[in-house]
Order: structure tokens, then C-alpha cells, then sequence
């Protein structure tokens, strides 16, 4: 058995944490005595997702620059010295193998000090249109796992490796789960069920439309399960009822996916890559709040292909009720939907990335 030893890094929300855990689960499948430390930033999501999934994480003191002059833009050169410091000394600890980013402040110290010590490094790429700090740590790192063609814009072409993104494992089998909706409903016989997720956080625009249309729900006999996310749980609880469940956040995706018969999402890279292994019915409500666009051009590669419906936030107060209808009065659009947008699905990305990885563990090997 190989001992390899892995640091892996991403976070600020579930987009880069997910694929971090995928990777590291596949590593741990293939290397069942490899050692795994995951470093994050302090008080973000990480801190508490990562060792919830089984593995030990240290936090770094850094965050991103705001657009604006402030108070942390000032303090960002310090957090960035002091991030610099902590890797460099978490790196001579530890004695790596091979450091993984997946997005996120906190890699960005950590596999620029990797890199410079010669240390086998990769990042994971979720977006069509990259983060800056992956933007940065593309010339130092030796390969780039994407989802999206196109990426030559950003990366350099020799290091680009088109996977997909990692996801969740366990919905490849999502069919196990069928009727699983207990946990949920009591009696959901004659009900449609609805399972609207705004990310970890929760997605503003999204709620406002689920609490308008509660009643429109309720008439067209419809369900939901309601993610609105930690930030808006307090606005929101108070809607908790037996056809509508309401929480903060969901950590068994798979129930709520299984027990779905239609989705509303935001279209970040990890949602919709998790979302085409799903095959259900999808409304997509792109965040306009991101760099270039690019939940909307996310959404777009999907709805064109007739395997998901896209309404833009200002244009769901005129079309969200018609396009429901539309959707939920017909079976065989919701089947084609589906059918249609599982066709997308990259099922394979973890498996290919460790391919990946391991080859280049043999290189490092065989060099020394």
C-alpha cells in the first residue's frame, strides 16, 4: 500500500468544498493508507463541512479583496504574509505528497508555497469563468482539471484537462432513494413535490419568489422542501407547515433529490453538474451577482439543449407562474427535461481527475 500524503484546499462556500471532498474520498478509496489534512479559512463554511465528512482541517487568516477601499482591503497584504507563513509551515509538517486546490482564498497561499518547493500541485476548476486565485495559481501548478471548454482564455492550454467536476457519489444511485421522501412528508400520494435550493447560504431572489407564490403553490396542489439557507432561516421558519418544510440547510442531498419532482436552483458549476446526474425537471434562477455572468451562461448550456428552463431574476414576476404551469401540467416535458439533461452528465470527473493524479505521483516517483 502506497502512504501518500495529501493536502488538499478549497472553500468559501459548498462550490469548492463538495469537489474537495469528492477528490479526497475517490484518493482514500484507491489509497486506503494515505494521510489527508485539508486547509481552509478561518470561520468559513470548511471549518465545519470538512470535518463533518471525516478529516482534519487548519484554518489560514486570510479572506478576498472587496471592490471598494475598506478597512479589509487594508488588511488583506497582512492576512496574505501571514497565510504565506502558516502554509509554508503546515507544508514542512506535514511533507506532502501532492497539494489539490479546488477555489477558494485559503489555496491560494497554500499551493503557491507547494509550488515553490517543487511539490506536485493541481487545481480544480469549477467555473466557466475561473476565480482570480485559480486565474493566479494556473502558472505555477503542473495540471488544470475543468469542467467548460474555453478555458484556454484564462489557463494555459498544456495544462488544461477537460473531467467535469467532482460530485457527490452517492447520486449516481439516486434511484435507491426513491420514495425515501418520509423524512419529509407524511402523505405525499397526491402532491407534487418541490425542492427549491438557494446554496448553503441562501439566495435572496429565490425566497422572495417562493413566500409570493406560496399560495399559487398550494392551489396547483404542490409541495416543497425548502432550503432557503442559514442567512434567511429566521425570516422563513415561520412558513414551516405540513406541506411545506422549511430549513436551513439539507446535509442529506440525496433524500431531497430523490423526493423531488421538480427543482428551482441557483446554476453554479457544482449545482449543475450535480443536478444533470439528478435528471429531474429544473428551473434555473441564475444569480446576476457573479463575475462575467457566468450562472447565466451555465444555465444557458443547459437550457439550450432543452434539458432545463432558464428564467432570469428580472423576468420571474412575468414568467415564473406560466412556465411552472407549463412544466407541471405535462409528464412528457417533465420526462424530456430530465431525460435530456442527464445526457449532459460527466459521472466520471472524480475517477478521472485521481487517474490524473496518480500518474503524476508515478512521475514524481520515478524522478527521484
Amino acid at each position: 500500500m502506497n502512504s501518500y500524503r495529501f493536502i488538499i484546499s478549497g472553500g468559501g462556500t459548498g462550490g469548492h468544498i463538495y469537489p474537495a471532498i469528492a477528490i479526497a474520498k475517490e484518493l482514500e478509496a484507491r489509497f486506503p493508507d494515505a494521510k489527508f489534512l485539508f486547509v481552509g479559512a478561518k470561520d468559513k463554511m470548511e471549518m465545519e463541512k470538512v470535518p463533518q465528512a471525516g478529516y482534519e482541517i487548519k484554518g489560514l487568516w486570510i479572506s478576498g479583496l472587496q471592490r471598494k477601499l475598506t478597512l479589509k482591503n487594508l488588511m488583506f497584504p497582512f492576512k496574505l504574509i501571514h497565510s504565506l507563513i502558516k502554509s509554508r509551515s503546515i507544508i514542512k509538517r506535514f511533507k506532502p505528497d501532492m497539494v489539490i486546490g479546488t477555489g477558494g482564498y485559503a489555496s491560494g497561499p497554500l499551493l503557491t508555497m507547494a509550488a515553490s518547493k517543487g511539490i506536485p500541485s493541481v487545481v480544480q476548476e469549477q467555473n466557466s469563468f475561473p476565480g482570480i486565485t485559480n486565474k493566479v495559481l494556473g502558472k505555477k501548478v503542473q495540471k488544470i482539471f475543468v469542467a467548460y471548454q474555453g478555458l484556454e482564455r484564462y489557463f494555459p492550454k498544456e495544462k488544461i484537462v477537460i473531467t467535469g467536476n467532482p460530485v457527490r457519489q452517492d447520486l449516481l444511485n439516486l434511484s435507491e432513494y426513491q420514495g425515501a421522501d418520509e423524512g419529509f412528508f407524511s402523505n405525499t400520494t397526491d402532491r407534487k413535490t418541490l425542492f427549491i435550493m438557494g446554496g448553503s447560504l441562501g439566495a435572496r431572489r429565490i425566497n422572495q419568489l417562493v413566500e409570493k407564490q406560496l399560495n399559487f403553490f398550494k392551489q396547483h396542489n404542490v409541495q416543497l422542501i425548502w432550503q432557503c439557507g442559514k442567512l434567511y432561516y429566521p425570516e422563513y421558519k415561520k412558513y414551516h407547515s405540513e406541506y411545506v418544510k422549511v430549513y436551513d440547510f439539507i446535509n442529506d442531498m440525496k433524500l431531497a433529490y430523490a423526493s423531488a419532482d421538480l427543482i428551482i436552483s441557483r446554476s453554479g458549476a457544482i449545482s449543475v453538474s450535480e443536478l444533470a446526474l439528478v435528471g429531474k425537471p429544473v428551473f434555473f434562477i441564475p444569480s446576476p451577482n457573479v463575475a462575467e455572468d457566468h450562472q447565466t451562461k451555465n444555465a444557458m448550456a443547459v437550457a439550450d439543449k432543452q434539458a432545463a428552463i432558464l428564467i432570469p431574476e428580472n423576468r420571474l414576476d412575468a414568467e415564473f407562474e406560466d412556465s411552472f404551469l407549463k412544466v407541471l401540467r405535462s409528464e412528457d416535458l417533465q420526462r424530456s427535461l430530465g431525460e435530456n439533461f442527464k445526457t449532459l452528465a460527466l459521472p466520471n470527473a472524480t475517477k478521472d481527475i485521481v487517474d490524473h493524479l496518480e500518474q503524476l505521483l508515478k512521475t514524481k516517483n520515478a524522478a527521484i
